[in-house]
This record gives structure tokens, sequence and C-alpha cells, in this order.
């Protein structure tokens, strides 16, 4: 009997071999089970439950070769807290999903992983490769979804995406992935859903992107790309989302009418245009807002049963607007504002029941409006245009007609008319041309022999030397005997180096003698360098050429004036320095050494595409007071005060600890003469301040800070004084209306953010300062009263909140 055990025994032994190799990391009991069998007498009804239970237990445990892959995550990822659940179970297929991190199982094979750092619980340690994590992710052959979203991951996406063969959804977004999207994509041939949004992305976008036959979801917004749409386009007949909103992409959209699937079509702020593609009849949501479109809009349009969403505002249209669109059944959100559409509107025209927004704006239309949108839950702009109700600001109807003939074919009286004008003006030029062509020769004879005398009395041109410090010394016993001066200097910028004159010398070691790889800016009468002293202190160099009839001492009240310019809110000067010809010591250069900002501009932080940083509302909020204590001290630091100063966003620049320092101000020697003109957007003069441009007056200061403002709470740049208005307007309405009303205008990263008290100071306080009559803007004590109470009741935000020590302050309530 017993050597009958024994036998049973050695023959069930590769039995357990067998499963052993199979469950991999079994629990205990089963093993002990299988001991158990080995040793008793063999009981085929115990043999066929251990198996059912060794394959029950079996479809819920990840394959060996996947779970070290999990763990490898783990440690490049320097094993977060999120992660810690790991150790604590080998069935890692039933840890429980959390909003940071997911991951599913189907059978012994991983289907699904999302990790999402959103709230900063997966910090990427300092030597984090990501080609190695997207290797070691390429272990879950059977991953069908991947979402990596606000991780902070960088580089190139890696060529390794590729070999994910079975991937249906890839989510990327809000990382730090530059360069070009790889062409590895497109071997994705499962791939459904790709979001690559808020990332640094560059060049085109790839012909072969359209490859995976089953696409549905394409979206790339808010990247660095550029190009046309390859007409690949037109054959992704699976194609339900299309978003590539905040790029550079131009050109021609391809035809799209084939793309009955198409449901989002989402290009805002590009540069598509001039002519309205062809697009399918069954969109929802479509938004062509601020890009090139020029011409018409297609009467196929009235076609569009299913849209809900229309928007081509900020673009060039022409030609009459299809009022028809607002009668569609399934239209909410209409805004045709900033174009020049012409026509009639009449109260008896028909809306659809589900209209709640209508922005008609800045356009060329005409007659009534409709009675339709006068219901209560239906919010209407319509500015600007030349309508009979004059609820809102109206044009004289002659503007309308005039400015519709600049657009349309002129009739044949037009032409004529035309025609015998360029007569009558071509007959005025040829007398005023003679008589200009014969003062130009006097003068040119005049400016002849003068030139020939002035030969005569030289003998041979200076060469440009160093002066010595004569030429400054006495604008420097000045500055130091101004106790005024002095005290308010350690006030206002304690922590800017002491003004002094500078040795040529200094500034060409600063610079390796002016090397063209400093140059900065460039003018005809003035360049910008970016030097660093021998002290390693970073300096911007402004070098500008003087007349040489003036001498040094006519420059020394002007630079003793803007030796003045030294607060922790402006880019202050350092220091001066004179190059003459000793000849006749007359002034040659001057050269101003001012601060340096490391951290480039304002707007970058809030606005600048790929540069772009999350400033939080608190933060934008402080800003805006550091930018009215600059201009608080212009206006009354020193005397006489420096009004005028045409402050763009662009000026407002960030330094190491992203304090703001003004750099532009309304002085001789820093004109715009450095080749800013063509590195800054340039915005026409403000509504209302043509009369007290250029005249010490604060409030027109006051008003470009209006536009500034704009630019904080929308989070987007504002590039036209057409769009200053427009915003205006809606700032202006959204305080009238509810609280979603509001944060719809806020920068989509801040809309939950900001406290609807706060939103509230800051937008009343904007539309204030770009009120169209000077006299009803705030002084500017009273901007920076306003501002510090809008931080108060943001901080009574946090002070609502009750947290844990343990506990990690939520991302929106910090700065």
């Amino acid at each position: 009997m017993a050597e009958l055990a024994r036998e049973r025994e050695r023959e069930f032994n590769p039995f357990i071999l067998q499963f052993f190799k199979i469950s991999g990391n079994s629990s205990i009991f089963i093993l002990t089970s299988l001991s158990l069998m080995a040793k008793q007498a063999f009981n085929p009804f115990l043999l066929v439950l251990l198996v059912i239970s060794i394959s029950t237990h079996h479809s819920d445990q990840l394959e060996y070769s996947q779970s070290q892959a999990l763990f490898r995550v783990q440690k490049l990822f320097h094993y977060p807290p999120a992660l810690s659940s790991f150790h604590n179970t080998t069935d890692l297929c039933n840890i429980d999903p959390t909003p940071s991190f997911t991951l599913v199982c189907y059978e012994d094979s991983l289907t699904q992983l999302q990790i999402n750092g959103q709230e900063g619980i997966f910090p990427l340690p300092q030597h984090f490769s990501t080609f190695d994590f997207f290797s070691t992710l390429t272990a879950f052959s059977s991953l069908r979804v991947l979402t990596l979203v606000s991780l902070g991951l960088g580089g190139p996406i890696p060529d390794v995406v590729g070999n994910l063969s079975s991937l249906e959804i890839l989510n990327m977004s809000s990382n730090s992935f530059y360069g070009a999207i790889p062409e590895e994509v497109s071997h994705l041939k499962n791939l459904q859903t790709l979001i690559l949004d808020h990332n640094r992305l560059v060049g085109q976008v790839p012909s072969r992107v359209s490859s995976p036959l089953l696409l549905a979801v394409l979206s790339l917004r808010n990247n660095s790309l550029n190009g046309s749409l390859p007409s690949t386009f037109s054959s992704m007949e699976s194609l339900r989302i299309l978003a590539l909103s905040g790029n550079g992409l131009s050109g021609e959209i391809p035809d799209l009418h084939n793309l009955t699937n198409l449901q989002v079509l989402d290009l805002e702020n590009n540069n598509f245009g001039p002519r309205f593609p062809n697009l399918s009849t069954r969109l929802v949501s479509l938004n062509f807002r601020r890009n090139k479109f020029a011409l018409g809009i297609p009467e196929k349009l009235r076609s569009f049963y299913q849209l809900q969403k229309f928007d081509v505002s900020l673009n060039g249209f022409v030609g009459p607007f299809l009022p028809l669109l607002m009668s569609l059944p399934s239209m909410r959100y209409l805004d045709i504002s900033g174009n020049q559409f012409t026509g009639m509107l009449l109260q008896n025209m028909s809306c659809s029941p589900e209209l709640a927004f209508v922005n008609m704006s800045y356009n060329l239309l005409t007659g009534d409006l409709p009675t339709c949108l006068e219901s209560e839950s239906t919010v209407v702009l319509y500015s600007k245009n030349c309508l009979k109700n004059e609820d809102q600001e109206q044009r004289p109807l002659v503007f309308c007609h005039n400015e519709a003939l600049a657009v349309d074919v002129l009739p044949p009286q037009w032409k004529h008319e035309k025609r015998s004008g360029k007569a009558k003006a071509a007959l005025v030029f040829g007398v005023v041309g003679g008589v200009v062509g014969a003062v130009t020769a006097m003068a040119l004879a005049f400016f002849l022999a003068f030139m020939k005398l002035q030969r005569r009395s030289e003998d041979q041109p200076p060469t440009a030397q160093l002066i010595t410090e004569k030429a400054s010394t006495t604008c420097n016993l000045k500055l130091l005997s101004d106790a005024r001066y002095i005290s308010q200097t350690m006030k206002m910028g304690a922590s800017i180096p002491a003004y002094r004159t500078f040795a040529l010398e200094e500034l060409k070691n600063a610079t390796n003698n002016f090397d063209n790889l400093c140059l900065l800016e460039d003018g005809s009468h003035c360049q910008i360098y970016k030097g660093r002293l021998a002290d390693s202190t970073l300096v911007a160099i402004r070098r500008i050429k003087t007349e040489k009839r003036h001498s040094s001492q006519y420059y020394m009240p002007i630079i003793e004036r803007i030796s003045k310019l030294r607060h922790e809110n402006l880019i202050s000067t350092l220091g001066h320095c004179f190059e003459c010809y000793p000849e006749d010591s007359s002034v040659c250069r001057i050269y101003l050494m001012f601060e340096f900002a490391v951290n480039g501009t304002l707007r970058d932080q809030i606005s600048g595409g790929h540069l772009r940083k999350t400033f939080s509302w608190t933060q934008r909020i402080v800003a805006a007071m550091e930018i009215m204590k600059g201009i608080q001290f212009l206006h009354t630091g020193i005397v006489p005060g420096v009004y005028s100063n045409n402050m763009k966003i662009t000026d407002v620049q960030l330094d190491r600890d992203l304090h703001v320092k003004l750099s532009k101000y309304n002085l001789p020697l820093l004109s715009d003469d450095c080749g800013r003109a063509s590195s800054r957007v340039q915005l026409p003069r403000a509504i209302g301040s043509n009369r007290t441009r250029g005249k010490d007056n604060e409030k027109s200061d006051v008003y470009e800070m209006g536009v500034i403002l704009l630019e904080l709470i929308a989070g987007r740049p504002i590039t036209s004084n057409n769009e200053v208005r427009l915003l205006k307007d809606l700032v202006q309405v959204s305080l009238l209306a509810d609280d979603g009303a509001r944060r719809s205008i806020v920068d989509h990263t801040l809309q939950k953010k900001c406290s609807d008290e706060s939103l509230r100071v800051m937008m009343d306080i904007c539309i204030r300062c770009l009120s169209e009559e000077q006299s009803h803007r705030p002084s500017v004590e009273d901007v920076l009263w306003n501002l510090q109470f809008a931080t108060q009741v943001q901080d009574s935000l946090r002070h609502d909140f009750q947290f844990d020590q343990d506990l990690t302050v939520p991302s929106f309530l910090e700065l």
C-alpha cells in the first residue's frame, strides 16, 4: 500500500510542477494543497476542485513580465506615494483606482494604464528618462488605453510609442514634449483617440497621422505646429473630433465634406484662410475664431441642421450675413463679431428656441434687432453696427453704407465717379509735383555747395577713442549730492546696485567686443546688447548714436533724469558711458546700462504659446499690483513725473523671482528706435485717449493698464484695438450675468480657481480703466486699492477650507 502511494506521488509531481509554472506567484494555500494531494492518496474530485480554483485565481493575476514592468515604472518615478499600494498586494490587477492612478486588466494582461499628475503627486525625479519609461511600457503588449497627463514628461516623443500596437486611446496632454510628431504614430493601426494638447510640439502635422483608419478623435491644441493641413485629412472618414486650436497652422483647409462622422471642428487661433472650407452638413460645433478668413460664408450653411455652435469671430469675412443661422433648429451659440458682414436685420426674423448666446458686434449690419433675441434667457451683443436699437452703442448709418461699398462690387455710376476723381487727383498732383521739384533742386544746390566748403575745412576724419571720466564727473557729483534722490533709491530699490560711470573697456569685455551673438535688438540709431559684467551681473546695454553738434553736457540733464528711475518694479539704470571724438570733444555714442530681466515678459508667462506658464489667479493680481506701483513711481516718484508711457504687457518683464519690472518710459534716449517695433505687437491708440496721448496725464497710462488687465483675465494675447473693444464688451455684459458667464471669459486654467468676488472686482476695475472718457477712469491709487481688495477676497477662499497637516494644499490655492 505504501509503495502504491509513493508511485502515485512520483506520477503527480510533474503535475505539481506544471501548475507551478502556470500560476507563477500563486498563493501559498494552493501550493500547500498540491503538496497534500501528492502525499495522500490521489483524489480525482479534489483535483477537479483544485484546477477550478487555480484557473479562477489565475484569471485575476498579471503576467509575471508585466508585473515586473509595473514595478519598473514605480522605480522610474522614484516610488511615489500614489503607487505605495504595489507593496501591499501581489494582485496588482485589483488595486483600487484613484483619480491619479488607474490600471485595468483582462485575464493576465494589462489593458489600461492611466497616470494623472495634475495634483503634483507624480513629481519626476531629476534624472528621469522618458525613453526608458516608454521602453518599459512596451512590455504591455495588450495595452489599449494609455493616459499620461500633466506629468512633466519632456523631450521628443519616443519612437518606441509605435510599438504599442494594441493602443486604441493615447492621451499625453499637458506635458513638455517638443519636436515633431513622430511618424511612428501611424503604426498604431488600432488607434481611435490621439490627444497631445498643451505641449511644445513643432513642425507640420504629419500626413501619415491619418493612417489609422479608426481614428475618431485627433486633438493637438495649444502647441506650436505650423504649415498647412495635409490633403490626407479628406479621407479620415471615421473622424469625429478635430481640435487644432492655438497653433500656427495656415493655408487652405482640405475638403472635409466626405467626413460625415465629423461633429466637432475646432481651429481657433491659427492662420487658416481666406476661403471657407467645404464641410459636412452634420457638424455640431464649428470654431474658426481668430483666423484669416476673408471672403464670404457659403449658402450651404443653411442646411447644417445639427449645428449647435458657430464661431467665426475676429476674421475678415465680408458680404451678406445669413440670418437663417439664428433659426437653425439646434443653434445655441452664434458669434460673428469682428468681421465686415453686411445686410439688414428685421424684427420678424425667427430664432432657434435653443439660442442662448449671440454676438454680432463690430460688423456692418443695419435694420432692427429681431424680436426673438429679446428673450431674458439669451445673451445678445450687437454694438458697433448701424442698427436702430441704441441700447448698445451703434455707428451712424452712413458708416455701414460707406464701409460696405469698400467690399462690394461698385455699380457703374460709382465707377465713373471714381475715374473722374482719379483724373482730378492726377491734375492736382501734377501741379504740386512741379513746385516740389523746383524747391528740391534749389535745396540740392545749396547742399552741394555746403558740402564742398565743409570738405575744405576738414583735413581728415577723427578716429573714435575713449573719452576720459571728465565728461561725466559733473553728473556723478550732482547725483551723489542729491540727498532726496539717494534716500529714494534706498527706499524703492535697495537691491539695485549703485549708479556709476562705466569704462568702455568694461562694456567691451561684457559683450565680447559687442559681438553680434550678444545683440538683442538693432535699430537705425540704437542697438541693445546683452552683457555680463566682471561680477557676473547680467545687463542690457543700450548703445545710442547722437548728433555731433551736441556736446556731452547737453545730455547730462537727460541722463540725470534717467538715472533717477530706480524702483523695485522698474528696469532701472545701472550707469552710463560716453564714447567721443577727442579732436572736437563732441559726443559720438552714449551707452546706458540697465538691469536684465531673465524670465522674459509677462505675456510669456500668461499667454505665450509653448512658453506658457500657469500663473495662478493670485499671482496675476499681484503682478497687476506691481505694475501699478511702477506706474505710480513714474508719476510721483520723480519730479517732473513721467506720463503717457504707452505701456503694453510685452513691456512688463519678470526678474529671477518673477517680480514685475517695467521697461518702457516716455523719456528721451529711451525711444523705440532699437528694432522694438518689429518684435512687439503695436496696438492702435486707445479709445477716447487721442486728446490725452503725449500729455502729462496719468489717465492714458491707466487705460493701458486696463488692456493689460484684460489679458491677465482672459489668458490670451490681445493683438488689436478691435479685440480690446470686443473683450471689454463681453466682460461688461458678464458683470450683469451669472457666475458661469463670468468664468467663461476667464483663462480656462483658472476658471475654477478664482473666487467670484475677486473676479468681479478685477473685471469692474478693468472696465473702468478702459472708459472712453478719461475723466471716468480711476486714479492710480484707486486701481491699487481695488487690486489689493481683489487679493483679500481671493485669500478668503483659502480660509474657507480646513486641511489636515499631513495633506498637501490643493494646487488651485497655491500661488
